[in-house]
């Protein structure tokens, strides 16, 4: 951490020691009146804490920090890039684009996510994040008759704190009502509140969208509408000084965790996490794709190879314990078979005692070499992953 790093963090703790003093009066005058509404969340508890959800014998499962949830080692993220490759036809969107509203409308590509939560609850994975209004629509409507098998995770980013008019926790909670009600849903598993990727404008505005993050995550759970919840950032800095503020609320959270992420030795965002016992999704598990060398396609001269790599990565970003799961996006059957097989390749090879240090040094210089092709290969967009190298 820089020193104006170090700096900021103590001004911030500084005015909140002001700050939040009424903030969290006003928040155990709310907490008794709504009592009822808690007793309904708690009601809303399908599964013991423990017990795991779709369970098969084949999948790995591990404990979402203090939610107690057990959830798959790998779940399906909802983004749904390069789906095209499966419905063979041109196709624009990727589970978070405008164009995915009318995408979302086409029987084919129900069908295709329709087809891969069916593989998924086969296989024994337990959980999607949907983060934005039309992934939310889009599994809500596909997981309809079988939400008893998935946890469902949510974020509408575009009534999030991304945007100024949604930074008060009175707008936060009308625009979950609201995003229930269209989806169809009474509640989700885990509400987890996108924070802004650009840069706060200053202190106060940053104290004002932390603020109202946190009241409104509590609300949605007193009242029953979320089980449990979090936030998800593309700021180191910002998430872990999140987590030491609000470790109550802090119970998941999300980042980039890509196949060459490490953490580091000193001031790790993971020191905060295992203080807090806070359960992790990894999101960008292969760098918006950057990690492969062929389209997706099942056809491609390069499909063989990427699999490899997929699994590769998988296995490496599952050797961090802090990590309950990564969260890939899937978008054929033969890849929901490929993070399975990632599975059981972990559980022979990676925990297998004892291990064959010849095969995990190859396998080592193997991803290795494919991390360094990865970085290189990132788009403009998304080069501020690099970022991510060490967490």
């Amino acid at each position: 951490m820089t020193d104006d790093q170090r700096n900021s963090s103590a001004l911030r703790r500084e005015h909140r020691t002001i700050t939040r003093r009424s903030f969290v009066g006003e928040s155990v005058a709310l907490a008794g009146g709504l009592g009822a509404a808690a007793s309904l969340a708690a009601a809303r508890t399908e599964t013991p804490r423990g017990k795991i959800l779709n369970h098969n014998s084949q999948m790995e499962y591990r404990r979402l920090g203090k939610t107690g949830l057990m959830i798959s080692a790998v779940c399906l993220g909802g983004h749904w890039k390069r789906v095209a490759v499966a419905l063979n036809r041109p196709f624009t969107g990727s589970g978070a684009s405008k164009e995915d509203f009318d995408n979302i409308k086409a029987s084919d590509f129900l069908k295709n996510r329709h087809d891969v939560i069916s593989r998924c609850i086969d296989a024994g994975i337990n959980y999607v994040d949907a983060c934005s209004p039309m992934e939310i629509l889009a599994y809500a409507k596909v997981l309809k008759g079988r939400r008893d098998k998935f946890y469902f995770g949510y974020s509408w980013h575009l009534r999030e704190p991304r945007f100024l008019e949604w930074r008060t926790s009175k707008k936060l909670i009308e625009g979950l009502d609201a995003g229930l009600k269209e989806a169809g849903l009474e509640y989700v598993d885990v509400w987890r509140i996108s924070l802004p990727q650009e840069r706060v404008a200053d202190l106060g505005e940053l104290l004002r969208v932390e603020e109202a993050t946190v009241e409104g995550l509590e609300k949605a759970k007193q009242q029953g509408k979320a089980r449990f919840t979090g936030v998800s950032t593309h700021n180191r800095v910002w998430l872990k000084s999140v987590i030491e503020e609000y470790p109550k609320q802090m119970e998941v959270v999300l980042f980039p965790y890509t196949a060459d992420s490490k953490q580091l030795p000193d001031d790790s965002v993971f020191e905060a996490i295992q203080q807090h016992d806070v359960g992790v999704f990894g999101i960008k598990p292969f760098a918006d794709n950057a990690l492969f060398r062929g389209d997706g396609s099942p056809n491609s001269p390069h499909a063989e190879e990427d699999s490899r790599r997929a699994r590769l990565a998988l296995r490496y970003i599952l050797s961090n314990p802090a990590i309950t799961a990564p969260i890939p996006g899937l978008v054929t059957l033969a890849q929901v078979d490929n993070v399975v097989k990632a599975i059981a390749e972990r559980r022979a090879h990676d925990l297998s005692a004892p291990a064959k240090g010849t095969r995990r040094i190859s396998e080592s210089i193997e991803r290795q070499a494919a991390a360094r092709e990865m970085w290189a290969n990132l788009s403009p967009d998304h080069r501020w992953l690099k970022n991510w190298e060490y967490v």
